[in-house]
C-alpha cells in the first residue's frame, strides 16, 4: 500500500464513490462547462489556494497510469472494481514509493515528461486511501485538483457529482445572463436583418421581431454553494409555444466529442438548434427542423427555458418573439467559395491549396475569401473566412511562397494572422509550398523566425538559499519546442511548474548533484524553427 493509507468508514447505501478530500468540496469548475477549445472534463475541485493538500481514492481499485506532463503536471489514474477509471490532474508530488519510481525515470529517460502504466497489482488503493497530493502544475489558474470520472465500460466521461450523492451539498439553481436569436442563413431574419440578435433578461419592453426560420439560443451559467465561480448548466430545455422543441443533457461526453463544443456553443451562448454536422448525443431537438423555429405567422411566440443543474435545483426563463412579414434577402455567395457540410470541399487559388474532406464541417458556409499582399511579402496574406470557423480534425494548408529572403527553409512557417499578431501553426517547406495542418478557418500566410528564444537568469542570488535554479524561457514567434539543462557534465532535471508562466525551474537534488562546492550550469532551449540558444553560469551551492 501507499504511505500514509487512510480508510474510509463504511456507510449502508453509500454512494460509490468518497470525496477527494477530507473537507467539504467547494469547485472552480464543473462537469461539462464550455471552454475555449473543448467541453470541461470532470470537477474541479477547490484546495484554499495552498498547493500539497492530500487526494484520496475515492473508492477500492488499483493505480494504472503515473505521468508528469506540462500541460497536466502530475497525473494518477486509478481504475475502481465499481465500473469507474478517474483522471486526477495539476498533482503537485507523488507519495513513496512512487515518487522515487518517477524521479528514477526522469533521469534516466532525462525528461520532465514521463508516463508509467503499472500492473494492476503494483499499487493497489482502498476507498479513503491518501494517493498524491494536490497542486497548482501544469496549464492552471490556482491551486485545484481537476478530477475526471470515466466509464469504464465505454470510455466516456461521465458527470461525476451523481456518484458522490448526499456528499455534496448544492442549492443554488443556474442563472440566464442573455439570450440570442440566429436567423438561418437565407431563410430568416431578426430586426430586420440577417445576423444574430442578442438581449438581456431583463429585456421585456423592446420584443424583437423575426420573420422565417430562427434559432435560439441562450447564456447561462451554474453556480455552487461556496464559490463565485461560473459553471457549466447541466439540462436546458426549450420550450415555444407550449411544445417541447430541444433538450440538453450534458452527462456524458467521449473523447471524440469534446471539440464538438464549437458547434454547440456561439459566442458564449448554448445554441438550442443543431447543425447538421454537430453528431452530438447531448442534445435533440423535438421537431421536424432540428430546433429550427419558423416563425410565419404575425403573432407572438412565446420562447420558455428550463435549466436544471445535477443536483436538480432548476430556474426558469422566457421572452416573447413577435412574428412580423419582413424581406429575407437571398444569399449571395460565389458558388466556388460556398463550401457544404456534407461533401468534399476544394479551395484552389493562385499560391494556395485547401482541400477539406467530407465531415469537417458543422454546417454550410458562404467564406468572405480575400488575398492581400505586395511585393515585399514572403507569401500572400489569405483570408479564408473573415470569422474563425473551427473544424472537426485537421485539414491541410498549402501556401505557396513568393519570396525567399533566406536560403535555410527550417526557419519559414504558417501562420495565423490574428489582432495581436502572428499566431505560428508550424509546417514544412515541400516543392514551393509552405504546409502545414489547421484546425480552423481564418487568416493564414508564412513567416520567417532566426530569431533564438530568450533565457534569463530569475534570482540567481537565491539559488544557493533556496535551493532551485529558475530562468525564464521565451520565445516571440514559433514558441519553444524543447529545452536541457546540464550541471556539472550530466543531466538536469528542469521542468515549467505552470504553463501560465515563462519560468523554467530545477530542484537541486543532493542525489545527483554533489553539495559543498561550484557547478558549472548549461541550459539550451529551441524554437519552433530550430533556432537554437545556450547559456552557462556557475552557482555555489
Amino acid at each position: 500500500m501507499l504511505a500514509f493509507g487512510l480508510q474510509a468508514h463504511a456507510q449502508d447505501n453509500k454512494p460509490p464513490f468518497v470525496l477527494p478530500f477530507d473537507f467539504p468540496p467547494t469547485f472552480s469548475g464543473n462537469f461539462g462547462e464550455i471552454r475555449a477549445t473543448h467541453f470541461h472534463g470532470g470537477l474541479d475541485f477547490k484546495m484554499g489556494g495552498v498547493s500539497g493538500k492530500p487526494i484520496r481514492a475515492l473508492a477500492d481499485g488499483y493505480i494504472s497510469r503515473i505521468a508528469f506532463t506540462h500541460g497536466s503536471g502530475g497525473v494518477i489514474e486509478v481504475v475502481y472494481d465499481n465500473g469507474y477509471t478517474t483522471v486526477n490532474r495539476h498533482i503537485e508530488a507523488f507519495l513513496p514509493p512512487i515518487a522515487q519510481r518517477v524521479k528514477e525515470l526522469q533521469y534516466m529517460q532525462e525528461s520532465y515528461e514521463v508516463d508509467i502504466q503499472p500492473n494492476p497489482d503494483e499499487y493497489p488503493v482502498k476507498a479513503g486511501e491518501r494517493i498524491a497530493l494536490g497542486g497548482n502544475r501544469g496549464y492552471s489558474f490556482g491551486p485545484h485538483l481537476h478530477l475526471e470520472v470515466i466509464e469504464t465500460e465505454t470510455g466516456d466521461f461521465v458527470d461525476p457529482i451523481p456518484l458522490f450523492g448526499y456528499r455534496i451539498k448544492d442549492t443554488t439553481a443556474p442563472r440566464a445572463e442573455g439570450f440570442m436569436l440566429a436567423p438561418k442563413m437565407g431563410e430568416g431574419v431578426v430586426q430586420g436583418r440577417g445576423r444574430d440578435y442578442t438581449f438581456g433578461i431583463a429585456n421585456q419592453t423592446n420584443i424583437p421581431t423575426a420573420w422565417g426560420k430562427v434559432g435560439a439560443g441562450i447564456k447561462a451559467y451554474d453556480y455552487m454553494d461556496g464559490a463565485n465561480n461560473r459553471c457549466g448548466v447541466h439540462t436546458v430545455v426549450l420550450n415555444v409555444d407550449g411544445v417541447d422543441v430541444y433538450k440538453s443533457v450534458v452527462d456524458r461526453i467521449a473523447r471524440t466529442e469534446t471539440r464538438m463544443v464549437h458547434s454547440w456553443s456561439k459566442n458564449g451562448y448554448m445554441k438550442s438548434f443543431i447543425d447538421p454536422g454537430n453528431p452530438l448525443r447531448l442534445h435533440a431537438a423535438y421537431n421536424d427542423a432540428q430546433g429550427w423555429i419558423d416563425i410565419n405567422e404575425e403573432r407572438d411566440y412565446l420562447f420558455k427555458y428550463t435549466l436544471t443543474d445535477a443536483s436538480g435545483n432548476a430556474s426558469h426563463y422566457q421572452f416573447t418573439v413577435k412574428g412580423k412579414a419582413q424581406n429575407i434577402d437571398p444569399l449571395v455567395h460565389r458558388d466556388k467559395y460556398y463550401f457544404g457540410w456534407d461533401k468534399v470541399n476544394f479551395l484552389h487559388e493562385p499560391g494556395l491549396t485547401l482541400t477539406l474532406p467530407k465531415g469537417v464541417l458543422y454546417d454550410d458556409i458562404a467564406l468572405n475569401y480575400e488575398t492581400k499582399g505586395d511585393s515585399n511579402s514572403i507569401a500572400y496574406t489569405y483570408q479564408l473566412h473573415d470569422k474563425r470557423t473551427h473544424l472537426r480534425d485537421y485539414v491541410e494548408i498549402c501556401i505557396g511562397l513568393r519570396r525567399k529572403p533566406i536560403d535555410d527553409m527550417s526557419k519559414y512557417y504558417v501562420a495565423r494572422v490574428t489582432a495581436k499578431g502572428l499566431s505560428g501553426v508550424g509546417g514544412r517547406y515541400e516543392d514551393g509550398y509552405m504546409k502545414a495542418n489547421i484546425r480552423e478557418l481564418a487568416t493564414y500566410t508564412v513567416a520567417v523566425d532566426t530569431i533564438p528564444p530568450r533565457i534569463v537568469a530569475v534570482n540567481k542570488q537565491n539559488w544557493q538559499k533556496n535551493g532551485k535554479i529558475a530562468f525564464n524561457i521565451t520565445d516571440a514567434q514559433t514558441g519553444i519546442s524543447s529545452y536541457r539543462g546540464v550541471i556539472d557534465g550530466k543531466y538536469a532535471l528542469f521542468y515549467r511548474p505552470n504553463m501560465l508562466s515563462s519560468q523554467y525551474i530545477c530542484d537541486l537534488d543532493p542525489e545527483y548533484i554533489t553539495k559543498g562546492k561550484t557547478h558549472t550550469l548549461e541550459l539550451t532551449a529551441i524554437d519552433g524553427c530550430g533556432n537554437e540558444i545556450t547559456v552557462y553560469e556557475q552557482f555555489v551551492w
